[in-house]
Order: C-alpha cells, then sequence, then structure tokens
C-alpha cells in the first residue's frame, strides 16, 4: 500500500521553486503534501498529488527533472513517542528509513506522516504486524476531496 511521490530536483538559487509550484497550479493539479530538502547546489521538492502521472507530465513537459518514488503513508500518534512507537515496530527488519515528513490530515490525537523505506513491502509488514495503520491512497484522497471543514480531519 504505497502513494507515489514526486521528487523535482531544482537548482538552489532564488526563484527555482516558483516554477513547479506555478506548473502545477496552471495545469489544476493540487499540492496535497511536500517537502523540501537542499544542498549548496540543488534541492529536492518532494510531493503528493492525486493525480501523480499528469503532474509528471506537466512538470516534465516545462523542464524539470522528476523522479517517481514509492512512499508509505502511516498514521502516527500524535503525543510524546508516538513516532518513536513506530520506529519501535521497524527495528528489526532490514527496512531503513532514508527520509520522512509529515501530511497535513489528523484525527484527534493521530497524525499521518509520509516515510520513504528503502524495502517498503518490509517495512509495510512489519507495521501492520504491529498493529500500526497504513493510511491508502484512496483514503487520503476520499478525505480530501470530501472536505468542507478548515482542514481534511482523518477518522
Amino acid at each position: 500500500m504505497t502513494l507515489q511521490q514526486l521528487s523535482i530536483f531544482l537548482e538552489n538559487r532564488p526563484g527555482h521553486l516558483i516554477t513547479p509550484c506555478r506548473v502545477l497550479a496552471e495545469a489544476g493539479i493540487n499540492i496535497l503534501t511536500l517537502s523540501l530538502a537542499d544542498t549548496q547546489q540543488f534541492g529536492i521538492l518532494r510531493l503528493i498529488v492525486r493525480d501523480w502521472q499528469r503532474a509528471k507530465a506537466v512538470l516534465e513537459a516545462a523542464g524539470c527533472v522528476v523522479k517517481v518514488t514509492p512512499v508509505v503513508a502511516v498514521e502516527v500518534s500524535d503525543r510524546p513517542g508516538g513516532l518513536a512507537d513506530i520506529l519501535a515496530a521497524l527495528e528489526k527488519t532490514e527496512a531503513n528509513v532514508a527520509y520522512l515528513y509529515a501530511f497535513t490530515l489528523k484525527c484527534g490525537t493521530r497524525g499521518v506522516m509520509v516515510f520513504r523505506f528503502d524495502q517498503p513491502d518490509q517495512a509495510i509488514a512489519a507495521l501492520a504486524a504491529a498493529g500500526i495503520k497504513i493510511v491508502s491512497s484512496d483514503e487520503i484522497f476520499s478525505l480530501l476531496e470530501n472536505d468542507t471543514t478548515d482542514g481534511p480531519v482523518l477518522c
């Protein structure tokens, strides 16, 4: 149960971040969550969008370098130790967390984090065995489309 994440490689210079954002906006594609990491030379903008195939196509047509990566959305308790519980479920596996970032979905004391694992199937099995909820792309997109509040709610 993975989501497809788009990674866009950008020069680390003023004004370069607006290009992919503008291209997606003009195509009517909403960014659901994102992460931006940088080095001195370049940055990596990681995005989750509903129609990732179309987003990839319009970004590449605009000259962006785009890579598609499977990631896993995991429900996390929003309390001290919530993330530690997730990581403990992975401790005895060979799955390594390459990076992670938070999603804007939340339900009471639970939030959603996006994980990039080097071995996603092994990580998903370990998390499921520990009773940790993996959030499907259908659940995320459905919640966002049906949201009539000030923000999405995962329940």
